[in-house]
């Protein structure tokens, strides 16, 4: 197994744009010619778009790109934008005359930092889009990772800077990538040492307090807060898949987010994982499957250990400071 670019994986393409100062932005996979595609929601409060259509029972069987967004549930209209991008490009889902892009979405609760009458849009999906063009992968402050914070239980003014994560790899001719905008009520951990590296923070802002045994001991007031989280994320593989493989890669690839975020699958989380097969090359669902956990997790990680502090909110380099 080796490392790879995540846009070594033939036919995909990656863009995000964002508003720094509104601290939102959105993030798109585009696949021109069609991918298989699944998805798996775990969190109990998800924000989405056509996600039902992925479901194995219904007709379509091919998606032509996902777009992840800041702005909850405001944010799904950047969906639009990179229909309207493809559209203009004669890609998608052919009736008659007529082509439907077939564009699915899912969007983080970023409207706590920032400016949150500011949400990603149709013109922001579109630029996404164009600047997938560049051929460039970004990570941290950036798309659907640019608002996005950990180890929220005690409110916004504990929580840490988080963002956007990129990690591929390649096993013989399989190429298995993530990218995934962290947003998690819980901590991160860093799936190699099994020590955390960005969540909750004491009051003096000093160092990382265990979420879980916050929660823990706060059984009988509840005083916490679980509003204002999810981690949205897509797998991409140059594997052929069926829909019903699709779909169970996705919720075998959520075993990533259960290694590095602790707790996570809450009430008011809205996980939520896309699969994305390009159907290069023949594989089986175990391996392709056990690969998206371990390159989630990994980008779980990168998505908290390569942004920079902004809003208010300190990131894991500020605190080795």
């Amino acid at each position: 197994m080796k490392e790879i670019d995540i846009l070594d994986i033939d036919g995909i393409k990656i863009g995000n744009d964002q508003n720094l100062e509104a601290g939102t932005g959105c993030t798109v996979i585009i696949c021109e010619k069609g991918c298989t595609a699944g998805v798996d929601v775990r969190g109990g409060g998800p924000a989405s778009h056509e996600t039902e259509l992925l479901n194995p029972i219904n007709t379509v069987d091919k998606i032509h790109g996902v777009c992840l967004s800041g702005g909850s549930a405001y944010g799904l209209e950047a969906s639009s934008g990179v229909m309207k991008y493809l559209e203009e490009r004669g890609i998608g889902f052919k009736v008659g005359e007529i082509v439907v892009p077939i564009v699915c979405g899912a969007s983080i609760f970023d409207l706590a930092v920032g400016d949150f009458k500011i949400r990603p849009d149709k013109k922001m999906g579109y630029e996404a889009c164009v600047n997938s063009e560049k051929n460039i992968v970004e990570e941290g402050n950036v798309g659907a990772g640019t608002g996005a914070s950990v180890g929220k239980y005690r409110g916004i003014e504990r929580a840490m800077k988080s963002g956007l994560g990129v990690y591929a790899v390649q096993v013989g001719g399989l190429k298995v990538g993530a990218i995934v905008s962290v947003n998690a009520v819980g901590d991160v951990i860093d799936v190699e040492t099994n020590k955390t590296i960005a969540g909750l923070l004491n009051e003096e802002k000093t160092k990382i307090l265990s979420t879980r045994e916050e929660i823990w001991n706060d059984f009988e007031n509840q005083g916490g807060k679980f509003t204002g989280n999810t981690t949205i994320a897509c797998l991409i593989t140059n594997a052929k898949l069926t829909k019903p493989e699709a779909t169970k890669i996705a919720g075998m690839t959520h075993n990533g987010f259960a290694r590095s975020i602790c707790p996570v699958h809450t009430a008011l989380d809205g996980d939520t994982i896309f699969t994305m097969g390009t159907g290069e090359v023949e594989s089986n669902v175990n391996t392709v499957g056990s690969l998206g956990a371990f390159v989630m997790a990994k980008a779980i990680n990168r998505a908290v250990l390569k942004t920079e502090g902004r809003y208010g909110l300190i990131s894991s380099k500020d605190l080795k400071k």
